[in-house]
């Protein structure tokens, strides 16, 4: 039998039997600790965080300050700063790690593949060149290569200049 050592896995095994009190993404909103909750930026309508279990290094959401489950539920001008927004992560992102391209998906609806689907958000995953390595094609693994938190502080300055 083939083991891989992930102990961070547990820290994800252990937050899935912690309720948040309603909305796990509008308690990040909420709290002032931000780092913590590797929320990275804030705008009028719309704030970006990491995603803590990542698909690639870089990987973040945009989401909207209200607690939404669809587009049709923000305003004109939550809309347009949540597509300014994007814009300004993925330009952050470029800035910080130059990837060759990027991912970029709303899931709407559980069938859709939202695993969070009350509270509208938007992915954004950078790409390079062999990223899905042979881990990834014959171990069904994904493999990030910097820490998280380094990712974090890396960000963090660059969106908020």
């Amino acid at each position: 039998m083939e083991v891989l050592w992930a102990p961070w896995r547990m820290e994800y095994i252990k937050s899935t039997t912690k309720k948040p009190s309603q909305c796990l993404f509008c308690d990040k909103l909420k709290a002032s600790n931000d780092r913590e909750n590797l929320l990275l930026y804030r705008s009028q309508y719309n704030f970006v965080t990491m995603n803590p279990y990542p698909y690639n290094n870089g990987h973040l959401m945009v989401l909207p300050n209200v607690h939404v489950p669809a587009l049709e539920g923000l305003d004109d001008n939550a809309m347009l700063d949540f597509m300014k927004v994007t814009r300004y992560s993925i330009d952050s992102l470029t800035k910080a790690f130059m990837p060759e391209g990027f991912n970029i998906g709303i899931n709407l609806g559980k069938v859709a593949g939202a695993g969070l689907g009350e509270h509208l958000h938007l992915h954004i995953v950078p790409r390079w060149t062999g990223d899905a390595s042979f881990m990834t094609v014959i171990g069904e693994l994904r493999v990030v290569p910097e820490h998280i938190m380094n990712t974090y502080d890396t960000l963090f300055p660059i969106l908020n200049q």
